[in-house]
């Protein structure tokens, strides 16, 4: 069974106001916000969360946190990735023990991986929990691709591993990843994780999106893969191409500068960014600004 389907928000991680210390009333906020909104999946530490700049206690607690105040009312999948395959593994554990449904795993960063490594890396994580894993593919941030061959032989090997979260963007590769997983018989839970290619991937048999733009517009997203998925793919379509101008806007800068300057925008109030993310350059700030009062956000 998948851990969702549907549109999983990677959440921001609210920060005070001088970014010493995450704002966990806020972060209550925006989890009632999400739930409220349709998001199928809370997606908590990751890329878009500023998991890089959390301190491994903050780490913890903000997957304990949110997995105690969601309270099962969806999935939280806990970012728990990390370069080394140790750290992974203690952030894996105490997010099973404190309570999340499934962990999202980015590949090694920096040190990169031969596949032979992935494969090694992958399996020593899933045979340290029983909970499900998203295996996370970014190669224009981690250095390292995961090979469609390779991440079948992962899910063959490992029956937990049972999704990856697929932003390579090469959209032949991810074809090749849902022939070669169906040709092995190995069953792998395909999730866009790049907001522009939602329907694509969606066409070949993806099960939905972990999104950044279901931060500012969480139920259209969601709407959107459940039309898809329904058979009514011309309003599926029609949002997707809708959004295309904002999801550029929200990507015109590194990610998540520009989703969480739109949330302030919005009047969420979720903070600064952690260095060595900074404020946006003005050009792309109003940009932003343009692309958001034009979907009605602001």
């Amino acid at each position: 069974m998948a851990v969702f389907t549907g549109s999983g928000v990677a959440i921001v991680t609210p920060f005070t106001a001088d970014g010493s210390a995450v704002n966990y009333k806020k972060l209550a906020e925006l989890l009632d916000y999400q739930i409220d909104h349709k998001t199928d999946a809370i997606i908590i530490c990751g890329t878009t969360g500023e998991g890089s700049t959390l301190s491994m206690e903050e780490h913890k607690e903000c997957i304990r946190f949110t997995a105690e105040y969601v309270a099962g009312r969806v999935p939280v999948i806990a970012g728990t990735g990390s370069n080394s395959t140790e750290t992974a593994i203690e952030l894996s554990q105490d997010a099973e023990k404190d309570g999340a449904d499934a962990l999202l795993i980015v590949s090694p960063y920096y040190n990169k991986a031969t596949q032979k490594g992935l494969i090694e890396h992958y399996s020593m994580i899933a045979e340290s929990v029983s909970i499900p894993i998203i295996m996370y593919n970014v190669p224009s941030r981690t250095g390292c691709n995961i090979l469609p061959a390779t991440a079948v032989e992962i899910a063959r090997r490992n029956k937990n591993v049972t999704g990856i979260k697929e932003a390579c963007g090469n959209l032949a590769q991810i074809s090749l990843l849902a022939s070669l997983s169906r040709e092995a018989g190995v069953p792998l839970d395909i999730y866009s994780g790049n907001d522009d290619e939602v329907l694509p991937i969606l066409s070949i048999g993806g099960l939905g999106v972990i999104s950044v733009l279901a931060n500012v517009m969480p139920e259209e997203t969601h709407q959107m893969v459940v039309d898809y998925l329904a058979g009514e793919r011309e309003k599926a379509m029609d949002f997707q191409l809708k959004a295309m101008p904002l999801i550029n806007a929200l990507f015109c800068e590194v990610n998540p500068i520009p989703v969480k300057v739109g949330l302030n925008l919005m009047g969420m109030d979720v903070g600064p960014l952690r260095r060595p993310l900074c404020d946006m350059e003005e050009k792309n700030l109003q940009r932003l600004q343009g692309e958001m009062r034009k979907m009605g956000l602001i």
